[in-house]
């Protein structure tokens, strides 16, 4: 769905923040693959052995749509867990840069309590809260690589002003028994429904429509 929908659409027929929750539903073979299993290694050696793969997005800023992601807590979107360790990877796909939208991130917001958020505009479902960039600091990611935060850090992007495309993937670990609580009250991150999909291994088809996923080309490799 549209994480730029609190603003007029920019492009029509083009989402301004483009957000696809549990891509490795989509793709099966997703969430074996090495970005997810670095990540969880990492996550393990920060906060515990017991930290477990919770969900996974992308998001992309298409060209020229010019949308701020508002700053926020991801925490304001969760419910109200007992143990709040978590830790997030965000993973450019792209080189990421003041102009495109890269992220901003506001030291030390994770040790402190939630700001107050309210929805970014009439109807919308995005949070945002009072924060500004001369609180925070800039995050330029070059392809490959990542930054992590907490729930409570806070964070926004601005919107892209270039003629390229701005993606990033993310995925979330916290720990087992949060993982299991989660479920256990009805909270997915909106995967529900999702694996009534109809996925077979070739082309990647879903409800009848033939998606082909299609590989870049080759790039100069970097570590996550």
């Amino acid at each position: 769905h549209d994480l730029g929908s609190h603003v007029e659409q920019v492009k029509r027929n083009e989402e301004n923040v483009c957000q696809i929750m549990w891509p490795s539903v989509y793709v099966p073979s997703l969430d074996k693959g090495p970005l997810h299993k670095r990540a969880l290694e990492i996550a393990k050696a920060l906060l515990g052995e017991d930290m477990a793969f919770d969900f996974d997005m992308l998001i992309a800023k298409g060209p020229q749509t010019r949308t701020q992601t508002p700053w926020h807590q991801d925490e304001a979107y969760w419910p109200n867990m007992p143990d709040k360790r978590a830790v997030s990877f965000w993973v450019a796909m792209e080189r990421t840069t003041l102009d495109n939208g890269c992220m901003w991130f506001i030291p030390g917001s994770n040790l402190k309590p939630i700001r107050s958020h309210r929805p970014a505009g009439p109807n919308a479902h995005i949070l945002e809260c009072d924060a500004s960039e001369d609180e925070g600091v800039a995050a330029p990611l070059s392809p490959g690589s990542c930054t992590l935060h907490h729930g409570r850090t806070l964070h926004y992007s601005r919107g892209n002003t270039t003629d390229s495309t701005r993606r990033g993937f993310i995925t979330n670990f916290r720990p087992q028994a949060m993982v299991e609580w989660e479920r256990e009250n009805g909270f997915d991150h909106g995967k529900a429904g999702l694996d009534k999909l109809d996925h077979t291994a070739s082309g990647e088809t879903y409800q009848g429509k033939n998606i082909q996923i299609k590989q870049r080309p080759p790039e100069d490799s970097h570590s996550t």
